[in-house]
């Protein structure tokens, strides 16, 4: 969504500017692009080796309940990893366009998580998920497992 974006406003007063952008932008941006691949490569892994099959798509979801590594801390760790991509991009082409993007998605999938995901979890995997969530902020990590 992000390249659509830039590609939409490129002939605007919102158009992005990477090639305008100083050292200290581009130095603010790495940290985001770096926890957002980490994230986003450790929960996918996780989904691949533990996750008993399906995806991280809601129409063939995994079969196990996966309480390791980043899950331990927070519920949608690949989530965090893609809004910190979006806050990565933000920065690094100084577009305010795509910082809005990131906002309307981060709205977005809190009320597709509170309203559709989490009940259907509630129900594939019962007490443990209910534990769970009781336990573990939905977007906020806690720091302790």
């Amino acid at each position: 969504m992000s390249p659509l974006i830039v590609w939409l406003t490129r002939d605007t007063a919102f158009a992005a500017s990477f090639a305008s952008a100083s050292i200290m932008t581009r130095l603010a941006g790495l940290p985001f692009v770096a926890a957002g691949l980490v994230l986003m490569v450790w929960t996918v892994r996780l989904f691949a080796v533990k996750g008993g099959g399906g995806t991280l798509a809601p129409w063939q979801p995994i079969r196990n309940f996966i309480l390791l590594g980043p899950y331990r801390h927070v519920h949608n760790p690949v989530l965090i990893g893609v809004i910190l991509f979006l806050v990565a991009a933000a920065v690094l082409l100084q577009s305010i366009p795509v910082f809005l993007w990131m906002v309307a998605f981060v709205i977005i999938n809190n009320f597709y998580f509170a309203f559709s995901e989490e009940p259907q979890l509630e129900k594939r995997f019962g007490q443990a998920y209910l534990d769970y969530k009781r336990n573990v902020q939905r977007w906020i990590p806690r720091l302790s497992p």
